[in-house]
């Protein structure tokens, strides 16, 4: 399953190698990332169809997590990819703007990693 987690920290990607080493290694699971939503569009332009998951922040400079997912909605309708919002803030507004524009869920920073291993489980099986 690929995955492309969208976060302007630089730090998130060593975080996800990390903690699923595992799973990357049993090839549950494959890593792309982008430090923008403008970069996570050009990513996906290319690559669409392999993605099953995006991870995306919603705070991040430029495009917003939610610009983001709105243009995802709006091109990719088939198959629609995954969408799971990423927020330090668990304000109702980014969660309310974030299920509008069609978000499946939202997590909250710092990330509960086994929260996210379990609704990953859903989505490979």
């Amino acid at each position: 399953m690929k995955i492309l987690v969208v976060d302007d920290e630089a730090d998130v990607q060593p975080l996800f190698i990390q903690r699923f080493r595992k799973e990357i290694r049993d090839h549950e699971v494959e890593f792309d990332f982008a430090l923008s939503g403008e970069e996570a569009l050009d990513y996906l332009k290319e690559k669409h169809s392999e993605v099953v998951l995006i991870l995306s922040d919603i705070n991040m400079p430029g495009m917003s997590g939610i610009e983001l997912l709105s243009k995802i909605r709006h091109d990719y309708d088939a198959p629609p990819p995954v969408v799971m919002m990423i927020t330090a803030y668990g304000d109702e507004e980014n969660h309310r703007q974030a299920m509008q524009n069609g978000a499946n869920d939202f997590l909250t920073k710092p990330l509960d990693f086994s929260l996210l291993k379990e609704k990953l489980k859903t989505l490979i099986h």
